[in-house]
Order: structure tokens, then sequence, then C-alpha cells
């Protein structure tokens, strides 16, 4: 096997794991791209990447250019002489990156491709109520998320599993399964599956609204979409016209009473709330200012009462 000389890409936590386990391996990670520092926290100071962080620590050379079309940016990359491109969590490339490397551009997805491209797969998979991921390797193509698989490997969605829990599982699976799929690539080994064409489903970017809990829908589908916008973007509903921020839930299954109504305020059991099918218990809140806690102590503490109804805020807050 040859020893490939490796440009890395990539910048959040998801990356960090692909990144260390290319540099154990036999292969040669030549340097980094990743996004500039940004400003973080009540202060506002800029910070590196996660993926920034760790190169520097073991003195990889490393690029963070706002422009990926910059020439500037373009020779530093032509001069690093690489055989591959891996990206891992990064930014969409232009074709004038894409046709750099002799052998091509990996790509880990957190998905089983062709389901779930796009920026949000692990929280998709899990609000759809998908019983099953995994991660896919693939040459990256100039459309997002079509290039040829080169591996993939399964794992099961559990039952209780937040969208943060399985994407700490994933970055590690994926780890490993990119360090296999560039051995494979230095031995000439690699598959190039074409991904079947369908109209499967997309994970595009969450936002706002997209966490938002709609009391009309069955308690499953809720419970889902908690699961799956913990701990970003985050679950909501509106209480007292504030916002109510539910972390986790569990399935009731037979409730009576309206959508979003409180049907259980108990100090020491709890909150219930009714959905257009079956309820909710709400394990974990979080009201607007204030910490996490059990919806036991947020009933002792608020004062909440049976026949509360959560879900609208009033006048032109959303």
């Amino acid at each position: 096997m040859r020893t490939l000389r490796i440009v890395f890409m990539g910048s959040p936590e998801f990356s960090v794991p692909s990144l260390a386990r290319l540099l154990e391996g036999p292969h040669r990670v030549v340097g980094v791209v990743t996004r500039p520092d940004r400003p973080r926290g009540r202060g506002r100071r800029l910070e590196p990447t996660p993926v920034k962080e760790l190169a520097l620590k073991v003195d990889l050379p490393v690029s963070t250019p706002e422009r990926l079309r910059d020439k500037g940016f373009l020779s530093e990359l032509k001069a690093l002489d690489a055989d591959l491109f891996v990206v891992v969590a990064f930014r969409v490339l232009p074709e004038a990156v894409l046709q750099l490397p002799k052998g091509g551009v990996v790509n880990l997805h957190p998905s089983l491709l062709p389901k779930y491209r796009g920026p949000a797969p692990i929280q998709w998979a899990i609000i759809n109520g998908e019983r099953e991921t995994g991660a896919t390797t693939l040459f990256i193509e100039p459309e997002v998320d079509t290039g040829d698989i080169i591996l993939q490997e399964r794992v099961p969605i559990g039952p209780d599993e937040t969208a943060g829990e399985l994407h700490d599982r994933l970055k590690v699976l994926g780890a490993d399964l990119l360090a296999h799929t560039v051995d494979l690539i230095a031995e000439g080994k690699a598959s190039r599956i074409p991904q079947p064409p369908g109209d499967w489903p997309r994970a595009p970017k969450l936002t706002k609204e997209h966490a938002r809990i709609r009391w009309e829908g069955p308690a499953e589908a809720l419970c889902n979409l908690i699961r799956g916008t913990n701990p970003i973007p985050g679950a909501f509903t509106a209480w007292r016209d504030r916002v109510l921020k539910v972390h986790r839930a569990r399935i009731v299954p037979e409730v009576e009473g309206k959508p979003g109504e409180v049907v259980q305020a108990d100090g020491r059991a709890g909150m219930v709330v009714a959905a257009g099918e079956g309820g909710l218990y709400l394990t974990e809140v979080q009201l607007e200012g204030g910490r996490k806690m059990s919806s036991a102590e947020f009933v002792r503490g608020h004062r909440v009462e049976v026949g509360e109804r959560l879900g609208e805020f009033e006048g032109s807050r959303t």
C-alpha cells in the first residue's frame, strides 16, 4: 500500500476523530483547511474551530480561507501536491478545488446515502422516526452528496437516543470507516457504487421553526422531534407567553385532553401534556432565561396548573 499525501478539510467537533484517526495511520496529512476563527461565548472572543485546535497541536499547516475560490488559497492548496482531499463536515467545494487532487475528493457523510442528503442528516433521521442510520464514504461530485459510494456502515438508532448522542457515536464510527476507505484508495481497491435514483428523504438545515412543537401532532412524532432537535436548535413551545424548551420527553399512550393541554401537573410526578394522539410526559424542560430541570421541579417552582395550554404565543411574538 502506498502512502498518500492528504489534505483534510473540516471544522466542527464531528470532524476531529476523523483527522485524529488519519494522523494515527500510514498516510501523511500535509495540510488542513478549516473555517476562519469566529467570535464565541459571552466575551465574543475569536476562537478556532475544533479541527484547527487539533491541527495546531500537531504542527500541521492550517488554511482558513473566507472564499474557497480565492486565487491565493488555490495556489497554496495546489502547492501541497496532495494525492487526496478528505472532507468531513466542511463546506460545498467549488469545481476549482475538486479538480486539484490526483486521486479525487472523498467525503464522510453521517447517513445511509442516498437518504438524507444535506447538512442535518443525523437530526432528520431521528425526526422522521428512522430505526437505523449509519455513515457513508463517497467520492465528491459537484452536486452535493450525490457521488459514488465507497463504503457504508449501518447502526440502529436507540428508542430514546437524541441527535447529540447519535452524533457522538457516528463521529467515531465514521472516523474508522473513513480510515478504511483511505486505505482502500491507496491500495487501488476502492469501490465506486452509483447512488440509485429516487425521491429520497432529504436533510435541509434545521431552523428554529422546524423545532416548534405543534401539539396537534401525534405524541410519537412530537417525541421524535424533541429527540432530533436535542441539543440544537432545541424543541420549544409557549407557556404563559414565554419560550419553554423541552429537552426530553416520553410518550404516554392514552391521554384525554385538547392538544397542548396540561393534564397532569404534579410536584413529584411531573407534567403530562396532551397531543393530537396520546400525550407526552415532559422529562426535562428549560424556561427561557433559566436552567434545565425536571418537569416536577418546574411544576413546583412555577405553580403549573392542570388545564393550562401550551403552544401559542400572544400577540406578534413567535
